[in-house]
């Protein structure tokens, strides 16, 4: 029975080292592997930071659209605005060309019957002396309405 009982406890501590074992693993890599799992875990954070670099060139770039987004429409209302007063002034010279062109139409259509005199030149000094012709004058008329 000794045999037996050496037997069984020799049995029951190597099943318990066995069931140690199975609970915590064994912690053994091959070093080709480790050198795998080592370079996957650089790529990783590799990865990582050109991610987070991205990140970054992507937010200044959205804000940089939404300024240059608000700025568009700043100078599309600017432009709108520029574009109505051009507009007004076009009508208002069209307008003035109009009134100018009807006003030269109606001047020239009614004679007015003046006459328009000129004054005689200031002699100089040296000139000979005054003529003795006079200008005449005219009488001013009236229009006929």
């Amino acid at each position: 029975m000794l045999i037996r009982s050496r037997r069984a406890v020799m049995g029951l501590s190597v099943l318990g080292f066995g069931a140690m074992l199975l609970l915590t693993g064994c912690d053994f890599w091959p070093p080709a592997l480790q050198a795998q799992i080592e370079q996957l875990h650089s790529e990783a954070q590799q990865a990582a930071a050109d991610k987070a670099l991205l990140q970054n060139q992507l937010n200044a770039a959205n804000k940089a659209k939404e300024e240059l987004q608000i700025r568009v429409e700043d100078l599309t209302r600017v432009n709108k605005e520029k574009s109505a007063m051009i507009a007004n002034l076009e009508r208002s010279i069209a307008a003035a060309r109009e009134r100018a062109v009807k006003a030269t139409k109606s001047n020239a259509a009614k004679p007015t019957g003046k006459t328009t005199l000129k004054k005689p030149l200031k002699s100089s000094p040296k000139a000979p002396a005054k003529s003795s012709v006079r200008p005449q004058t005219h009488k001013k008329t009236k229009p006929v309405r």
